[in-house]
């Protein structure tokens, strides 16, 4: 096993919190939270639901910012929120962890043999989770039947993509962030296989949603006060957004999408973007 579980915590009725050690993308403990199916049994094997979370954030912040718990209690699915890291990514590094492999191999091993995760798999994310759940699907043909990006970057070729994804990863995670993918265009194999757009291909076959703000405006769930960074960040997401479309439609296959006008780049709007695909993720995980 690929995963070192150091302790399994009960934090409610369904809700698990695991603490582990994954060589393969840190030495330092992280953390799974895992719900539960209110019928779980081990006599049997349960879809699987992975969801990610953003930058600067961690695993709890799916239970902590939504209510989840709550819209999943009557879905026969196993649910995973593993942690990604600060600036993780969600690839495999050129040199350094390697996330991708981590979330879509190992932790699914791991739920596989300690709460009997069956075969058919779904992810959703948020943000860089977001990005995680595309490009994980992408480069794993197969492997997800449904995956779902809020707000997620939709490639990270772009100029301005790039330029603010090693940015962020070297302030965030206090790295070298070019030895997540190497430079850009001198090292572009590895940023191809790190592209959802590029990767596209890899889609067919696997339902889609994407969702974004096309503003960065204050909408009708940001409460009152000064200007934020996260007025930014959407009309970020949506310029990477538009090219993926594209890309889709001359490949031919489906996506669904909400783009709404107003609204930051947060938990309350990826709350209510949860809601709205969440019967295509359930659907998905109940189709023979």
């Amino acid at each position: 096993m690929e995963i070192e579980v150091l302790d399994e915590e009960k934090t409610g009725e369904r809700l698990r919190k695991l603490t582990v050690r994954a060589r393969s993308v840190s030495p330092d403990e992280l953390t799974i939270h895992v719900l539960l199916p209110r019928r779980w049994s081990a006599a049997r094997t349960w879809p699987l639901l992975t969801l990610h979370h953003g930058g600067l954030d961690d695993s709890s912040s799916w239970v902590r910012r939504t209510d989840v718990e709550r819209l999943s209690r009557d879905d026969d699915v196993l649910i995973a929120m593993p942690d990604g890291g600060r600036a993780g990514g969600y690839a495999d590094w050129r040199r350094g962890p390697q996330w991708q492999t981590f979330h879509v191999r190992h932790v699914y091993e791991l739920l596989r043999a300690r709460y009997s995760a069956g075969d058919v798999r779904a992810v959703a994310g948020v943000s860089g989770g977001g990005y995680g759940a595309l490009q994980g699907a992408a480069a794993n043909p197969g492997t997800f039947r449904f995956a779902a990006a809020l707000s997620g970057p939709c490639t990270i070729r772009t100029a301005v993509s790039a330029t603010t994804l090693l940015t962020a990863t070297g302030v965030a995670g206090r790295v070298n962030p070019f030895a997540m993918w190497g430079v850009p265009v001198v090292h572009d194999r590895h940023w191809r296989a790190a592209d959802p757009l590029h990767l596209a291909a890899g889609l067919r076959g696997t339902g889609l949603f994407v969702s974004c703000g096309l503003t960065g405006r204050p909408g009708p769930l940001d409460p009152r006060g000064p200007w934020s960074a996260a007025n930014v960040a959407e009309p970020l997401v949506r310029s990477t957004i538009r090219p993926f479309l594209r890309r889709l439609a001359r490949l031919g296959i489906p996506v669904s999408t909400h783009l709404y006008r107003d609204g930051t780049h947060s938990w309350p709007y990826w709350e209510r973007e949860l809601h709205r695909v969440w019967p295509r993720l359930m659907a998905s995980l109940r189709t023979p």
